[in-house]
């Protein structure tokens, strides 16, 4: 029996150290330099003593695993309902499936914090309410009285803002209003730039602003110049913020800079809905012509074009996408590692409710849905990260873990200036750049000033006989040419690349047939 387990638990820890090699290793046996040989060896033991380290790190402090839902037979994933999935699952994950339905008050649009636990809800008609996940509890509602388009959570659960009717408001867990922003205007979307303590907006005149919650300070305020948008996004690999517009582009801002880092056009219509993945390489796009498309942001490139409408998307932790459309919901997933994305699951809601938010719960396998009727949460088994770190996102942290982490993330605080499209440039060397080439009038001062120089060079006067006017000017000329020579050096090198250049241009236009001489490129005279 010991042997059994002993047996199984040594294949297991393979399988794990051959996941974290990097590749195979090299065949030594066929090397006759020993000297390379060696360095070879010990380097193939250190690939060895480091996989090893690593898979015993991911059994002791990565136990859990995450799961998806499979099919047996001839059965589709995407035909399991939600009661089916509750039947089968345990208590505890059996309680994250429920509606809340409120009428009155709808649609609702929804943010969780970075840890998953809690939840902050606003309705269109004005109510606020913040939820703790963990127990279900609900910490404070109230009721603003005018209309709320967006909300979302600062730093930590302590705060959150709220896109009101005119202006942007800051309230804490209590339910008590901080801050009026009146700078903002009347907010459509809200982000918040969580290494960066920057609060970003859009509002109905296409404004955008950057407001860093410590100091105050307005960092950057810009009309984008492509008409009302609602549609806004933050790639968390480098916080750019993604704005989508009716002209189907996609522009990139940042705060240091007035105009867009980039301007990408994704759709031919107007821009519904963009999503990123964790890694900040992979962008997901929706557009009113009913496509669904996936960028490579490394090369700005479509990885795949999807046939669909989406209003609203969202990525989860392991890398799962959500779309919605009216009251159905669609979720696709890439099972092949290769940017694939197929149909994994669906959900319909109940009585045809309309969706407005999708946003996958952080640490759980769990969706939650802001629709006309009040909010929803449903199962989606292998969508949440299955083990959390406490040092980033601790969902079971107290009062003073959370003001530890709040002192170390305002210490850790990176400026705006470091917000850009390539964050692994940061540390990098600039590198050094060319010399512009000096205009002719500009070289002939330059030697005209040598020749001066080397004219007003005294001469030494030497014993009789070897002091001639004839050898003094003799010297003075040959510090004349000493001094000319470099620039006409310099003039006859340029003189023979222009030539060269140009028979290369003869030899091109001879290439060509005469049809088309009269195209190539002209002669500079």
């Amino acid at each position: 029996m010991l042997m059994d387990l002993y047996t199984e638990n040594s294949d297991e820890m393979d399988t794990k150290i051959k996941k974290y090699l990097r590749g195979e290793g090299a065949n030594l046996e066929v090397l006759k330099d020993k000297k390379l040989k060696g360095q070879l060896a010990a380097r193939e033991e250190l690939y060895g003593k480091s996989a090893k380290a690593a898979a015993k790190a991911e059994k002791w402090l990565m136990p859990s695993e995450g799961g998806y839902l499979e099919a047996e037979g001839i059965e589709k994933t995407w035909r399991i309902k939600q009661e089916s999935i509750a039947r089968e699952v345990d208590i505890l994950s059996s309680k994250n499936q429920y509606d809340i339905v409120l009428p009155e008050l709808g649609p609702y649009t929804l943010d969780f914090t970075s840890s998953g636990r809690y939840m902050a809800v606003a309705g269109r008609k004005g109510h606020l309410a913040v939820i703790d996940m963990k127990n279900m509890g609900l910490i404070k509602e109230f009721q603003v009285r005018e209309t709320v388009r967006d909300v979302v959570f600062l730093h930590n659960e302590l705060f959150f803002a709220a896109a009101q009717k005119k202006y942007l408001y800051i309230y804490n867990r209590d339910g008590t209003e901080l801050h009026c922003l009146k700078e903002h205007g009347p907010v459509l979307k809200l982000q918040f730039l969580k290494n960066h303590f920057l609060l970003a907006s859009i509002n109905k005149f296409s404004q955008l602003h950057y407001q860093d919650v410590t100091t105050g300070e307005m960092v950057g305020n810009y009309r984008t110049g492509l008409g009302r948008s609602d549609v806004m996004q933050v790639n968390p690999f480098n916080s750019v913020v993604a704005l989508g517009h009716s002209n189907g582009t996609v522009s990139m801002w940042k705060p240091t800079s007035a105009a867009p880092l980039v301007k990408m056009l994704c759709h031919r219509g107007p821009v519904s809905a963009v999503a990123f993945h964790s890694n900040g390489h992979l962008m997901a796009t929706a557009g009113m012509e009913r496509k669904i498309k996936l960028w490579d942001l490394r090369k700005f490139e479509v990885l795949q074009t999807l046939t669909g409408h989406a209003k609203t998307m969202d990525f989860s932790q392991k890398g799962l996408l959500a779309t919605a459309t009216g009251s159905f919901v669609q979720i696709l997933g890439d099972f092949s590692a290769s940017q694939n994305y197929s149909r994994y699951m669906g959900h319909s809601m109940a009585k045809g409710y309309q969706i407005r938010k999708v946003l996958f719960r952080p640490y759980e396998d769990v969706l939650g849905l802001g629709h006309s009727m009040g909010w929803s949460s449903i199962l989606i088994p292998g969508s949440g990260e299955p083990n959390f770190d406490s040092w980033v996102a601790n969902p079971f942290e107290t009062s003073k873990q959370r003001k530890e982490k709040e002192i170390r993330s305002l210490l850790d605080k990176l400026p705006p200036e470091t917000i850009m499209l390539d964050p692994t440039k940061i540390g990098t060397v600039r590198p050094s750049r060319k010399k512009e080439q000096p205009t002719k009038q500009e070289r002939e001062a330059e030697m005209e000033a040598a020749i001066a120089a080397a004219k007003d060079i005294p001469i030494k006067k030497k014993t009789k006989g070897r002091n001639k006017p004839s050898k003094k000017l003799r010297k003075r000329q040959e510090g004349v040419e000493r001094a000319k020579r470099p620039f006409l050096e310099q003039q006859m090198d340029e003189e023979e690349s222009s030539k060269k250049k140009r028979l290369k241009l003869n030899e091109e236009e001879n290439q060509l047939p005469k049809s088309l001489q009269r195209f190539a490129r002209k002669k500079a005279t």
